[in-house]
């Protein structure tokens, strides 16, 4: 018999614009994909207290840290860029504190779009703030007018990357404009497009789950190879639990 691993998800966080009130949401490829991976997925609204954040993540098995709005790069010391979009300081603040928790626990963990950047942040990684500008020479990795755009993957051998897609030609949702500098010393790059931005990255710390990706798997136009990433997160944590021995009368 096999568990079924509870898995935490960020919820996003809205503030109240004149008459809608404030709201929390995860878009639903998120927690549809673990469930299908064999996992129960926990959201979590913007929580306040560490100590509450702390008592929910002792009752979890991993977290799965969702993608949205942009961090905010003078949280670390940087200039905002115009074309930055932060997300509300109310779910950043949650998700920094969320992140750094992880972390600190070597809880497992999957980072998708801006959880895979904040991923790389915690750890003492850095980001380019506008592709565009940065990387002048990159190839579009978002289409405003597409919200299925896609674009190939270059994989490194042996990594679960490559055990998701093997050979063959790969491409993969994608609708980003920041993206990932230096990577943090406790990460190995383990997919980049064709202009080198970097589109996946892996723990190096055998005591630690830990993957983060670029593009979006959970998206409506991934397929079902993308699907694996959940399988192979879900398969790491599952761990087995004994049957109860049967009493015989």
């Amino acid at each position: 018999m096999f568990s079924k691993p509870c898995i935490g998800l960020n919820a996003d966080y809205r503030s109240p614009q004149r008459k809608q009130p404030a709201y929390s949401a995860v878009t639903a490829g998120y927690y549809d994909a673990i469930q299908r991976a064999g996992g129960i997925p926990v959201i979590l609204p913007p929580l306040s207290s560490e100590d509450d954040i702390r008592v929910v993540l002792d009752r979890l098995d991993g977290f799965l840290l969702v993608g949205g709005a942009d961090l905010d790069p003078r949280r670390d010391g940087f200039m905002l860029h115009p074309m930055v979009k932060p997300m509300d300081p109310r779910r950043e603040i949650f998700d920094r504190t969320i992140c750094n928790l992880v972390a600190e626990r070597k809880m497992p963990c999957l980072g998708i779009g801006a959880g895979m950047q904040l991923m790389n942040i915690t750890k003492g990684g850095n980001l380019f703030l506008h592709i565009p500008d940065d990387l002048p020479e990159a190839m579009p990795h978002r289409d405003p007018q597409d919200p299925g755009h896609r674009h190939g993957l270059n994989i490194v051998s042996g990594s679960l990357m490559d055990r998701v897609y093997g050979d063959g030609e790969i491409r993969v949702s994608s609708r980003h404009h920041m993206a990932i500098d230096e990577v943090a010393t406790c990460f190995d790059v383990t997919a980049r497009c064709a202009d080198g931005v970097i589109e996946a990255i892996e723990s190096n710390d055998p005591e630690w789950i830990a993957i983060g990706t670029q593009f979006h798997p959970e998206n409506d136009a991934s397929s079902a190879l993308d699907m694996r990433i959940f399988e192979e997160f879900i398969e790491a944590i599952r761990e087995p639990v004994p049957q109860n021995l049967r009493l015989v009368a």
